[in-house]
């Protein structure tokens, strides 16, 4: 089925869900089976924005999206809601690049996921993305609060300490002291040693060294993006073309 044909689906699929919309608001359809007839709508608004997204139409899959959220969110599920603000997210991020809107419903995603694992995952999205945007306060909270969290966990534990190296490469030089106290498995990992030494380098205006710091961590654990793009961050702030981080 090419792009047209997908389209011309998605339409009648959409045109499907409103009509059952309707008809379940009847005074009839309330006494015989209305909820149902929503609940089917709901997945046919669905069905019409995977056809949407495959003809590539971007804001017609959004919407379809956000009538079924509405619908779900009404009946008290919150967790299929959920998963329909991260595919929406999803679009911002990778065909619209509206990252200020991928934020917005990651946070409503990891809000209806509240005490759920997936819930963390959400807002480790939201962490990225406001630490690229220079949010770097909201940055530092949640990967405070998700390594809290991570810290007390025996699967989880382990990861803390990535969640720690990032809130500390997010607000520099205020961090590292409080995340030793807060999690002491911190102290010995090659993320804290990396810090103090980029610390050190940062107080002394010495390139060189920040940059052999990075080098010989990089040989052992590649950098990505992410990273990569915070330690240049704070490494222009030792040559002065940008205001320090904190």
């Amino acid at each position: 089925m090419d792009q047209a044909g997908k389209e011309k689906e998605a339409l009648q699929l959409l045109a499907e869900a409103d009509k059952k919309v309707r008809g379940s608001q009847s005074f009839f359809a309330g006494l015989f089976g209305g909820s149902s007839r929503i609940e089917e709508a709901c997945d046919i608004y669905a069905r019409a924005a995977n056809m949407f997204k495959m003809a590539k139409n971007w804001s017609e899959a959004i919407n379809c999206l956000i009538r079924a959220i509405e619908i779900y969110t009404d009946m008290g599920r919150f967790t299929i809601a959920a998963k329909h603000h991260i595919s929406i997210a999803e679009i911002y991020e990778t065909e619209l690049v509206d990252i200020e809107k991928a934020i917005a419903h990651y946070e409503q995603a990891a809000d209806y996921y509240k005490g759920e694992d997936s819930a963390n995952k959400c807002l480790l999205k939201v962490a990225t993305y406001a630490a690229q945007l220079e949010q770097y306060q909201k940055a530092v909270e949640i990967y405070e609060q998700v390594g809290t969290s991570a810290m007390d966990s025996p699967l989880l534990k382990y990861s803390a300490k990535e969640y720690f190296f990032k809130a500390a490469l997010c607000h520099f030089s205020l961090a590292v002291q409080k995340y030793e106290e807060m999690f002491p498995a911190f102290t010995d990992s090659r993320e804290c040693k990396l810090v103090k030494k980029l610390l050190d380098a940062h107080e002394e205006q010495n390139i060189d060294g920040y940059t052999d710091a990075v080098k010989e961590y990089d040989s052992i654990s590649r950098l990505d993006q992410w990273l990569t793009t915070m330690l240049l961050r704070i490494k222009k702030t030792i040559q002065g073309e940008e205001e320090d981080l904190r």
